[in-house]
């Protein structure tokens, strides 16, 4: 190996001469020499290698240099290639061990069409190096399978999986993106029953599986057994089912596929599972005419056949809302779900065209009934069992029939009473429909027939039989039938029996009070409002007591007026304050209609402490009307008086008060109170009585008077400013107000009352904060 050697390259030779097994000399002459002859390059080279040929950095710069350089041929000359192989091989000679060279030589070699010398490089390089650097070599073998393909491809990948067989997932994927579905779907049967690395469910495994079939049935496992087994386990699976029935069609067994698509409808347990059965089975009777027709316009098909195939096909469709109403029984067998199906028959009894068609669809609704109302357990069940004994005896038009489902209905166990008493009410009312109302009295007296013992409505541990007497919906229809009989005894025993039931409602009472009084038992329907009174209290009584009043009143007037008086007095014995104000009222409008003015006042003095701190101002205001009314405005003192003293807020009843002495010229006493009022406003919040005030002195007084008002405003607007209290009372009014401001309400409380002292200036604002 002669190279010219130049002046320069001298001082590197002398070096290794001296040194010839020092590295350090050999690179410095290489990179010395780097971008001259490529020869004279590989000669420096195989001089280094000789000496050191154990140097992986050497033969790894060699390698590459040898490489480069065949890459930059234009074409791939074999000797070329042989050349860097052989270098390859030499270098394996003394570095078999190092994984790295072993990669680059197989990444050269994958490069060159050279197959076969490829592979069986990659088998002595897993041979060479040990198992723990295996997965660098496979992951670059597992490339050159997958771009070889074929047999080559096939037999790379067994030996794989027989050192790592849980990534056969990897190997599916391979196999069904190149097309090879029968080794997709061995290895697929094989992962069945092993867990997955990459967390693929089993179910998932199945469906892969599925579309594998499904794409080519013909594969080498036994598909109807593998199908059978995931049908079986997995609950009747819509792709399972499609599958086992195309492979039945690929191979010819069109018979077997459709008794599969039949097992499937009666398998499948979801809608979405239906759905995917019952369009393929449709399909596939599609094909099946379409295939005869077109044989037939050959001259080979026959119209027998033909027919068969579309009869098939129009039965199919015809069955497919009871077929999805079968799935829906699976999924969820409640009341609504059966009634759907008890529809579908009733449907087809109504479009028979034939009497047989008839007979059969009402034998079907009969059994459909049946079923329900046995497989349907009512403390369980989505809905009211009650509605289909309902709709199972409307389906009878013969009396004796569904008052038959009826009998059996309101025997039977149900969800609750008020489902039974639904049921009694319905018979009833379907009795009345007849015109038979002896019945439907006889159908609700059994349901009202007490039963022994002590019995709570509300004991869901008892049976609903035994409950249903307490039922105020059964009770409700018996006394509406016996009023419209005529029958007074038994409707007023019908309602005394509610009343010891303590079933009855206001509304109750109310109804008995007034079919005693259109039945002239005046009296009874007296001592009704008071039974009832007694059963309720307030504030219901006292809906009761004004009704009561209001009607005794107006019965008798003024000939019983110690009565009405006291009955009064009872209503307002045990009132509470919050309700007695309307009874009040109606006591003191009783005494001004019977001519006695100066007790109804005393009523309405009496009322002003009896009923809530939320309603006194109100009655002091309506106390202070009155006696204006009767007595006379100068009357009315004494009682503003004792309002301002009592009430927590007087400020509404001293403005009012003012307005009074205003309107008797008491022009000194109006400016005396509009002073004593200011006391308790604040400019700021209660900008209403110093603009009334304001009104007042621009009226009645001069400039003294006018100068006052303003002193006492600043005197009040400062002592209100010192107030702490008074200050965070401030602070929180603004933000309420800011926050109505903020929700779309306009202007804030102080604007608004403004507002509305500028359109009318006699008008007195009642703020309900004030009450």
């Amino acid at each position: 190996m002669d190279i010219d050697i130049a002046d320069e390259d001298l001082q590197f030779e002398d070096e290794l001469q001296r040194e010839p097994y020092k590295l350090k000399g050999w690179l410095r002459y290489i990179e010395h020499k780097n971008g001259g002859q490529s020869r004279t390059l590989s000669i420096i080279y195989e001089r280094a290698l000789r000496n050191l040929p154990r140097s992986y950095k050497l033969w790894a710069k060699y390698l590459e240099h040898r490489t480069r350089d065949v890459g930059k041929t234009t074409s791939a000359l074999h000797a070329e290639y042989e050349k860097v192989n052989l270098c390859f091989e030499r270098a394996l000679l003394h570095l078999h061990t190092m994984p790295r060279l072993w990669l680059r030589y197989l990444r050269f070699l994958m490069g060159q069409a050279d197959v076969t010398r490829t592979r069986r490089t990659f088998d002595r390089a897993l041979r060479a190096l040990p198992v723990t650097q295996h997965m660098r070599v496979w992951q670059r073998y597992l490339k050159f399978a997958r771009r070889v393909g074929g047999e080559s491809s096939k037999r790379i990948y067994h030996r794989y999986l027989k050192m790592w067989p849980e990534r056969a997932e990897e190997y599916v994927d391979h196999c069904v993106d190149t097309g090879q579905w029968g080794e997709a779907a061995v290895w697929l049967v094989r992962m069945l029953d092993t867990a997955s690395p990459r967390g693929t469910s089993e179910f998932q495994l199945w469906k892969q599986l599925a579309r594998v079939l499904r794409t080519q049935p013909l594969v080498p496992v036994d598909t109807e057994a593998v199908l059978r087994a995931g049908i079986s386990r997995f609950n009747g699976q819509g792709d399972l089912w499609t599958t086992l029935a195309n492979y039945h069609i690929a191979t010819g067994a069109l018979e077997q596929a459709r008794d599969v698509f039949e097992q499937a409808l009666g398998g499948v347990a979801t809608l979405r599972d239906f759905a995917l059965v019952f369009d393929a089975y449709a399909e596939f009777e599609e094909s099946m005419v379409t295939a005869e027709m077109e044989a037939m316009a050959a001259g080979r098909g026959s119209q027998t056949r033909l027919d068969l195939w579309l009869l098939r096909l129009e039965r199919l469709m015809d069955r497919r809302p009871f077929l999805v109403n079968d799935v829906e029984l699976k999924q969820s067998p409640g009341v609504a779900v059966w009634l759907k199906r008890a529809g579908l028959w009733q449907a087809r009894y109504s479009g028979a065209k034939s009497d047989s068609e008839r007979r059969e669809a009402a034998r079907q609704i009969t059994e459909t009934f049946e079923r329900a109302v046995s497989e349907v357990d009512p403390r369980k069940a989505e809905g009211r069992v009650s509605e289909i004994w309902a709709a199972y005896a409307e389906h009878f038009d013969e009396a004796e029939k569904w008052r038959a489902v009826l009998d059996r209905a309101v025997a039977a166990p149900l969800g609750s009473v008020e489902e039974l008493a639904s049921l009694y009410v319905g018979y009833a009312e379907r009795e009345l429909s007849r015109g038979d109302t002896e019945r439907a009295l006889q159908v609700l007296t059994r349901a009202t027939r007490a039963r022994p013992g002590k019995v709570d409505y509300r004991d869901e541990t008892q049976p609903a039989q035994h409950r249903v007497f307490k039922s105020l919906k059964v009770w409700t229809l018996l006394v509406d039938i016996l009023e419209s009989t005529g029958a007074v005894a038994a409707t007023r025993a019908a309602y005394d029996r509610m009343l010891e039931l303590r079933i009855a409602t206001p509304q109750t009472i109310v109804n008995y009070a007034d079919f005693l009084e259109e039945n002239h038992y005046y009296e009874d329907s007296f001592k009704a409002f008071e039974r009832g009174i007694e059963l309720f209290g307030y504030p219901v009584a006292v809906e009761l007591w004004n009704i009561y009043l209001r009607r005794f009143a107006r019965r008798f007037g003024v000939a019983k007026l110690e009565r009405t008086r006291d009955l009064h007095e009872q209503a307002l014995e045990k009132c509470p304050g919050e309700y007695a104000k309307p009874i009040y009222l109606a006591y003191g409008e009783l005494e001004e209609a019977s001519g006695q003015p100066r007790r109804a006042l005393k009523i309405y003095e009496r009322a002003t402490h009896g009923v809530s701190r939320g309603d006194r101002l109100e009655m002091f205001r309506y106390f202070a009307a009155k006696t204006a009314k009767l007595l006379g405005a100068v009357h009315t003192r004494a009682i503003y008086e004792r309002g301002i003293e009592e009430l927590a807020d007087p400020l509404e009843l001293v403005m009012e008060y003012a307005q009074v002495e205003r309107q008797l010229g008491e022009i000194d006493r109006a400016r005396a109170l509009y002073g004593y009022a200011s006391q308790m406003a604040d400019p700021r919040v209660k900008p209403a009585m110093w603009a009334a005030w304001h009104e007042f002195e621009v009226q009645h007084g001069n400039e003294e008077t006018f100068r006052e008002m303003l002193r006492v405003k600043r005197s009040v607007q400062t002592r209100y400013n010192s107030d702490s209290q008074h200050l965070a009372a401030e602070l929180r009014r603004k933000e309420a107000v800011g926050d109505g401001a903020h929700n779309g309400s306009g202007a804030g409380e102080a604007e608004r009352v403004e507002q509305a002292e500028e359109a009318n200036p006699d008008e007195v604002s009642i703020d309900v904060d004030d009450l």
